[in-house]
């Protein structure tokens, strides 16, 4: 057995993003993300064919404002079928980083793994100076290598720290350290090639999670409403016509004008009522007030993809509760 079938294989599936992004030489804006094939993107991270044997999907290539919930059907089943092989110890997802936490917590929710999967991308395409895609894909690959990973959830790994696909936001439009997580701490951080995990997310997660996609080709809608002042109440039946169900993000925790609370207690559609701030839980005994469900911490774009898969479950206001309250 020769060195590199000594190690450990960690499949990549890639989807486009930044970190497959190509532009003028040295710039950070104005690229086309999604252009650059997995291959290349591998061959730009120096030193990770010593840390697994790599085996490269590409399921897509696409800005990750352009993915669908077919896409990430396609995805999650992908990784139920490749999982139960021996060989493979975990899954590197290369992701544009717009939508990554909708994704994280989609996949948190649906894969049936206790194998890593963990997802990474860049703030600066391939073609940018000092571009920080190959260091994310490198540490992404030796978290899903690991041993310790297992067990852990959907994770997302970029720019040295591991975060829980739960609780992680984008919070920057430019920095590379973009992905962050808010109130909760971080599941770990990575030197070099030591990872020291700290936390574990204590909420339901891919085995241990009610929902899959098996036999699924889509999801329920869910449209998101943003409160701001003299938001017209109208916006809000219109929505209830064009959606399965709709999440407000309110202000504050959770509050919106009584002319727009009015609309949506008339509303047949379940309705969950989250935040536009930045932390903070909406209690039940707030959202209760509307007839509604409250979010807890979920912002508003995480609290509808955990929304749509409870759709394809149950419309019981109840238990859409607990859910919510579970999850």
């Amino acid at each position: 057995m020769n060195e590199n079938e000594a190690l450990k294989k960690v499949v990549i599936l890639a989807t486009g993003g930044t970190i497959a992004g190509q532009g003028a030489a040295g710039k950070t804006t104005g690229y086309k993300g999604g252009t650059l094939s997995i291959e290349t993107i591998v061959d730009s991270a120096p030193g990770v064919e010593k840390l697994a044997r790599i085996e490269a999907v590409q399921v897509c290539n696409t800005v990750s404002d352009s993915l669908t919930d077919k896409d990430w059907i396609h995805l999650a089943n992908t990784i139920n079928e490749m999982a139960p092989d021996p060989e493979i110890a975990g899954f590197v997802i290369t992701h544009g980083t717009d939508t990554m936490d909708e994704t994280a917590f989609f996949l948190n929710l649906v894969v049936k793994t206790e194998k890593p999967v963990v997802i990474t991308g860049a703030m600066r395409p391939a073609t940018a100076t000092s571009a920080d895609g190959p260091l994310n894909l490198y540490q992404a690959v030796l978290t899903a290598a690991c041993p310790e990973s297992v067990g852990k959830g959907v994770m997302v790994v970029f720019s040295d720290r591991i975060y829980g696909g739960r609780d992680v936001q984008k919070r920057s439009t430019y920095s590379v350290t973009a992905l962050n997580q808010v109130e909760g701490g971080l599941l770990g951080v990575i030197r070099d090639e030591d990872i020291f995990y700290y936390y574990k997310s204590t909420r339901p997660h891919t085995v241990s999670s009610r929902f899959c996609v098996d036999g699924l080709e889509k999801l329920p809608k869910v449209g998101i409403l943003y409160f701001h002042i003299d938001t017209d109440p109208a916006l809000v039946s219109c929505m209830a016509e064009l959606y399965e169900g709709l999440v407000i993000a309110g202000a504050g925790a959770g509050g919106t004008s009584r002319p727009v609370a009015d609309e949506y207690k008339k509303l047949s559609i379940p309705r969950v009522i989250a935040s536009r701030i930045a932390c903070g839980p909406v209690t039940q005994h707030m959202a209760s007030m509307s007839g509604s469900i409250a979010a807890n911490n979920l912002p508003p774009q995480k609290a509808a993809v955990l929304l749509r898969l409870a759709l394809t479950q149950t419309t019981d206001l109840e238990e859409l509760k607990q859910i919510f309250a579970e999850y």
